[in-house]
């Protein structure tokens, strides 16, 4: 294997681990803040009835770091895999993350709801918020694939 073919190999190893890494410091923030400024509050509020909802214990708080790891995982591979075939821009950002919303918050937040286990209100005030953190999330791939080429 010659040098050119290695060096052009490993070009999208950089920017890909680049937007994993903002990634999963975007989408980590953006999922706590969600979580402990509104979600939980408004779900411990809106079903008192139901005892320790919302909780925030160790295995709570394990399972939340699965979601954030899959979520992460999920939302970088696709946009990468959508500015591979579409190309980067603002408004592929936007379909990108537009439709990992779709994909994975709107299927939660729906079936939830649809089961009686989140008011219309908290679902709807955490709706656009994901769907913000999701476009966010594949505008950092597309910079990270643009910048670190």
């Amino acid at each position: 294997m010659t040098d050119a073919v290695r060096t052009r190999d490993a070009d999208w190893r950089r920017p890909l681990v680049a937007a994993f890494v903002a990634n999963t410091l975007w989408i980590n923030a953006s999922e706590v803040f969600r979580y402990f400024a509104l979600v939980m509050p408004m779900m411990r509020s809106a079903l008192p009835q139901i005892p320790d909802v919302a909780p925030m214990n160790l295995p709570v708080f394990a399972i939340w770091g699965v979601w954030d790891t899959i979520l992460v995982a999920v939302a970088t591979g696709f946009a990468w895999l959508f500015f591979e075939r579409l190309g980067g821009g603002c408004r592929n950002a936007l379909l990108a993350g537009t439709a990992i919303w779709l994909a994975i918050f709107c299927i939660f937040w729906l079936a939830a709801f649809n089961m009686n286990l989140a008011p219309g209100n908290v679902a709807l005030t955490a709706l656009p918020l994901a769907w913000l953190e999701m476009v966010v999330a594949a505008g950092i791939v597309d910079l990270c694939r643009t910048r670190f080429e």
